[in-house]
């Protein structure tokens, strides 16, 4: 939620903010703004809607800065207006403040500053904390970093903030709790941002800040330390992410991209721990708890959105590879109710960006009460990766289409090969059947990319139902929570009502929908249920309902009865989610297409979801 992009250095500010924004937009994208230090005065220019406006009402100006702040904005207090927007100036204007997160107590601040005099110009809890600060540093007669921390140590909430102060024009402090943030070093001068995207363009080496630390950052120097002023020693990492993949790389959208990329991004999630010729699997990120993994009683997922779903896949396949019971919950339901959690229970949390609130505060819970978390995540660096006690990285590469595709199919792959290999040492699957797996999830990227080239027919399907106004999307077994997973794309980017059933639900209820102007998606492939999901196909059939269905190749039956099919190529059972999983990403995005819906930043929603 919310994307922040900071800068200090020789090089002039407000282009290097601008295309930081532009990188960030993915995070929100309803306001934008930036604050410089020009000419000895603290200026802030902010917008509603998208970078570009902003940059074109800026286009007329020249700004020598070489310091500022930006931030690109997804609402949480406030509607999206010019007001509204990010940067918010103190009472006095003498700071200017960017801020990701939620201050839960800003109301009883906002009174007691009301109380002393202030008044507000914006409905949003980062002016309330501008200005908070202000009073704490003038009524306290302290410097600006000693106010920070302060000011600090009286919020309640999450937060990354990022401060200009027109006294200190040689210096920006960020600090974080709740809400990641990334300091990108380089040579004489320093970058700030919500994650590295917007860095990888000037330096490869970045500071990750931690809960409750504050950064100094002056042009010749870093200190970071706690909120109680004690000095901190921080690691430098380096990332490794090519240009080229947050580009777009002459696909009209990310979310193309990103469908296309996924034969390669399932092969590098694969790549160094599927080794065929030795007919292995090694997953290092885990090995430490691979006895606990094996001997648990019960396994608990914990997610949100497209990582849900991906965890329901998961549970068929550890209950019926690893013969061990399976809970997926909601993490944003996981955090407020009382789990019932044994010391040494094992729970795995699935995020594609690793910075997801909720989830974040369910795993605290879990390890609160004893549990062995591990985390599958897919941005290296992330919050997530960095609290769990173990864990596996995606290697899925940089998402930046708000709705999720190749990070589901990524997230399956690690998933699969962490039951598949759990399965093996606890005994419950055969050699041969563990062979016939490794062979069986090697072909996938092959198969993913035959999927792909029937783009034209699915675009050719999306122009018939362009116009509808419900989906209904039904599967069996593995398949089930590809009908979720299918319905929720829909929905994110075209704006189309649509829901996921087991298909033996159709009957409890959805089935009163089904007319002549409802379309019904059929995951359908060839598999234990085969024979039931024919009988639900005949049901929608015989009430009119327009009938698309995702089938194997070769099957003779189906396409006899639905009015439209798509052939995929044949796999494994637990498998086919892989596969079966991208014509409906097709389906919904040239269906979003079609209606002139914006893809990549589908309204309302945002990339990375660090707010409640």
């Amino acid at each position: 939620m919310c994307g922040i992009v900071a800068y200090l250095g020789k090089q002039k500010a407000e282009p290097i903010l601008i295309k930081g924004l532009k990188r960030l937009e993915y995070r929100g994208y309803d306001s934008t703004g930036i604050a410089l230090i020009e000419n000895d005065e603290l200026q802030v220019h902010k917008k509603k809607g998208k970078v570009a406006e902003l940059e074109t009402e800026l286009s007329a100006q020249s700004f020598k800065s070489s310091i500022g702040i930006g931030h690109t904005r997804w609402a949480t207090h406030g509607e999206p207006n010019d007001v509204n927007a990010h940067p918010h100036y103190s009472a006095d204007q003498s700071l200017a403040v960017i801020h990701n997160g939620i201050i839960e107590n800003y109301r009883s601040l906002k009174t007691e500053l009301q109380k002393k005099g202030y008044s507000f110009k914006s409905d949003t809890d980062t002016e309330v904390f501008a200005t908070f600060l202000q009073d704490v540093k003038t009524s306290n007669d302290l410097n600006l970093e000693d106010a920070v921390r302060l000011a600090l140590s009286r919020v309640v909430g999450a937060y990354a903030i990022v401060i200009l102060s027109k006294e200190e024009p040689d210096t920006l402090i960020a600090a974080r709790k709740g809400s990641p943030m990334v300091i990108g070093v380089g040579k004489g001068e320093y970058f700030v941002a919500s994650d590295a995207t917007p860095i990888v363009e000037y330096t490869n080496n970045v500071i990750y800040l931690n809960d409750e630390e504050v950064a100094i950052i002056k042009s010749d120097s870093l200190e970071i330390t706690d909120l109680k002023d004690i000095p901190l020693t921080p690691k430098i990492h380096e990332i490794d992410i090519a240009l080229d993949e947050i580009e777009k790389g002459g696909y009209e959208h990310f979310m193309l991209k990103e469908i296309f990329e996924q034969p390669k991004s399932i092969a590098d999630c694969m790549r160094g721990r599927l080794k065929m010729p030795e007919q292995t699997l090694i997953l290092g990120g885990i090995q430490k708890y691979t006895d606990a993994l094996i001997q648990a009683e019960k396994i608990t997922f914990i997610a949100c959105g497209t990582s849900w779903h991906a965890g329901l896949v998961a549970e068929y396949i550890f209950e019926e590879f690893c013969r061990i019971p399976v809970e997926v919950q909601y993490a944003s339901e996981y955090r407020y109710r009382n789990p019932i959690v044994k010391p040494g229970e094992i729970v795995i949390a699935i995020s594609q960006s690793g910075e997801t609130a909720d989830t974040l505060a369910a795993i605290e819970i879990a390890q609160r009460r004893g549990a062995i978390v591990l985390g599958i995540v897919n941005a290296v660096g992330s919050s997530i990766s960095r609290v769990t006690d173990e864990g596996a990285y995606l290697h899925a590469g940089p998402e930046i289409g708000v709705a999720s595709t190749k990070a589901f199919t990524a997230q399956l792959t690690v998933l699969s090969m962490m039951a598949i290999k759990a399965a093996l040492l606890k005994g419950t699957i055969t050699d041969s059947t563990f062979r016939e797996l490794l062979n069986e999830l090697n072909d996938i990227p092959a198969k993913v990319a035959k999927a792909l080239t029937l783009n034209d027919k699915i675009k050719e399907i999306s122009a018939t139902f362009k116009d509808a106004h419900n989906f209904l999307y039904l599967g069996r077994g593995y398949n089930f929570p590809v009908a979720l997973e299918g319905a929720l794309k829909l929905k994110e980017i075209s704006y189309i009502h649509a829901e996921g059933y087991p298909a033996a639900e159709m009957k409890h209820g959805p089935i009163a929908l089904i007319d002549e102007n409802m379309p019904v998606v059929f995951i359908a492939t060839r598999d234990s249920s085969y024979d039931k999901i024919i009988s639900n196909i005949q049901e929608v059939k015989s009430r009119k309902g327009k009938v698309i269905a995702v089938v194997t190749e070769g099957d003779v039956l189906i396409p006899g009865m639905a009015d439209y099919t798509i052939e995929v190529p044949a796999t494994h059972e637990a498998l086919m989610p892989l596969v079966s999983v991208v014509p409906l990403q097709l389906l919904s995005y040239h269906i979003a297409v079609m209606r002139g819906a914006n893809v990549d930043q589908p309204r309302n929603l945002a990339k990375s979801v660090t707010v409640e």
